[in-house]
């Protein structure tokens, strides 16, 4: 089978060969073969540029055996199927967003587990929603926009980048947790859900920080919060949910990396150990905070209890809102 925009990483001559292989405690040496990270959405977008971000700052030897491969399909379920039947040997792993936690409840029929079927490595990287409305909405604070849409129910919309999106379900975390009548527009992206914004026609959004953060810089949004459990580094006068007055509203945009369950627990720690210091350089940080995520690298297990603990949460969410799953 084609694999579909597969793309080698610093690949030259005979460096398969010749690259120093790893000695790992269950087998001689890893990797036997070369490694590859699925990306299950397409080259270019957050996901991707976080893949490339990381395996540029691997050491020579391994920036020679790793590659990224993007299934752009099935809204990530494809991808995250192919991660979850390859071998647990280590030459296989998977780099994952909000999907991962959101999927399940959202989507029938999919093959794969979110707890069952990986073992976390480290969530490399997190960024808030955040709320931002039209400047010609006539509220400043996230408690001056819930006032307006109390006094007129079913006249405000808001745009996310899409039904079954962090975003919608950070918006419809927003809505039930206030009571709010607040229509729900979807787009097929963020760049059309913060151009509707922009223009007006939806005078609220709810997205990811990547992407948004410049129009709020330039003046084109007027950002009233945001999602996270502390201020963002690109945005530090934004306050957060909490500090606005508004409790239980954290919701974050995910960037992670898990391997087939079963896989060795020296291949996991070893992985967890290059990745934390990649995380840590202090240009990749930059990059980082730059495209509006906050660097995190956080440990095999506390990862793992992440995915438990969001995993209901949503399931609740997409209930209570009634989203209809997808078949």
């Amino acid at each position: 089978m084609a694999v579909p925009r597969r793309q080698f990483l610093h690949l030259a001559g005979a460096a398969l060969v010749s690259a120093p292989h790893v000695r790992i405690a269950h087998a001689q040496s890893y990797p036997a073969r070369p490694v590859r990270l699925i990306v299950p959405f397409a080259a270019g977008g957050p996901t991707d540029v976080i893949a490339r971000v990381l395996t540029q700052k691997l050491p020579d030897s391994w920036s020679k055996l790793v590659y990224v491969e993007n299934i752009p399909t099935g809204a990530s379920n494809v991808g995250m199927a192919a991660a979850a039947k390859a071998p647990a040997d280590g030459h296989t792993l998977l780099l994952v967003s909000g999907s991962i936690v959101i999927n399940p409840s959202l989507y029938g029929g999919i093959t794969w587990d979110p707890v069952r079927d990986f073992a976390p490595i480290t969530l490399i990287a997190a960024s808030a929603h955040i709320l931002a409305v039209h400047p010609s909405v006539p509220a400043n604070n996230v408690q001056e926009l819930v006032a307006l849409v109390k006094a007129n129910p079913g006249k405000f919309s808001y745009a996310s980048p899409g039904a079954g999106t962090t975003g919608q379900l950070a918006g419809e975390l927003f809505k039930l947790s206030l009571g709010l009548d607040l229509l729900h527009v979807p787009f097929n992206g963020a760049n059309p859900a913060l151009t509707s914004t922009m223009g007006g026609h939806t005078p609220i959004l709810f997205a990811a920080l990547p992407g948004v953060a410049p129009s709020i810089r330039d003046g084109k949004l007027r950002a009233l919060a945001m999602t996270g459990a502390k201020r963002s580094p690109g945005l530090p006068n934004v306050p957060t949910m909490v500090e606005a007055g508004f409790p239980n509203q954290e919701s974050i945009f995910p960037q992670g990396i898990v391997a087939p369950a079963g896989t060795p627990k020296d291949i996991i720690e070893f992985w967890h150990r290059d990745l934390a210091r990649i995380v840590a350089m202090p240009d990749v940080k930059e990059r980082l905070v730059a495209i509006g995520f906050e660097p995190v690298a956080n440990r095999p297990e506390e990862f793992s209890a992440w995915i438990k603990a969001e995993l209901p949460k949503w399931a609740m969410v997409i209930r209570e809102a009634k989203i209809a799953k997808i078949e």
